[in-house]
């Protein structure tokens, strides 16, 4: 289990580095539509890690990795090298563009959404997740991790509950913010922001790699022994 969680928590923290989905919903919340907006927003966002992460963790014993060493670790070397590839698209598109995003420019694509009311925010969440590319690619090791863990059932489900938690922290937590301190939340929320669009892409440029290498590592390492 601690095994498991050394991975999946910086995983699951790093995919949590989303300034885009963070700038989402606290747009959703000032919209008209308000916490109802943003409650369903969290609900498409949090189903859809949920559903991807499952899906990746019944794949893996689908083909029974803790007892197939070869398989799991050429797995470990295809996910690092994905890691790896990911990274270097994330530094390049930050390269090209010449500066970070900033919040103003997340509202200005993803502005449409914000004005969206109560039903059609389900399903601006369900696509915010599943188009967040450098999201599911963190997210995929830790499932995969989960996959391969030797633990009960009760210990997988909470490590999947632990990486959905910390994934869709963006979509879930200026919510929560919001109802238990509405005025400083607004001032915590933009202070989070503006640290995340600054030091965010870095951060998971880093991460990145460093799972990639891990990852690569020890595939094979698996692989030689």
């Amino acid at each position: 289990m601690l095994a498991a969680l050394a991975v999946v928590i910086p995983l699951g923290l790093g995919g949590a580095i989303s300034p885009v989905m963070l700038t989402e919903q606290t747009v959703l919340l000032a919209s008209p539509a308000g916490v109802r907006a943003g409650v369903r927003y969290a609900l498409g966002v949090v189903c859809t890690t949920l559903a991807f992460v499952v899906a990746i963790v019944l794949f893996g014993h689908a083909i029974s990795l803790p007892t197939e060493p070869h398989l799991d670790a050429t797995l470990d070397i295809v996910l690092g090298a994905v890691l790896i590839l990911v990274a270097g698209l994330v530094h390049i598109s930050a390269r090209r563009r010449g500066r970070l995003p900033s919040p103003k420019d997340d509202v200005e694509v993803h502005g449409a959404g914000g004005s969206r009311q109560g039903g059609a925010a389900l399903a601006f969440g369900v696509f915010a997740m599943a188009t967040n590319v450098t999201t599911l690619a963190l997210m995929a090791p830790a499932a995969k991790e989960i996959s391969a863990a030797d633990v009960e059932i009760a210990g997988e489900a909470l490590l999947v509950l632990v990486l959905v938690g910390l994934v869709s922290i963006p979509a879930w937590l200026p919510l929560a913010m919001t109802r238990v301190a509405p005025g400083p939340s607004q001032r915590g929320l933009a202070a989070m922001r503006d640290q995340i669009m600054r030091r965010g892409r870095g951060f998971t440029v880093g991460l990145l790699c460093a799972g990639g290498l891990f990852f690569i590592g020890r595939g094979l390492i698996g692989l030689l022994g």
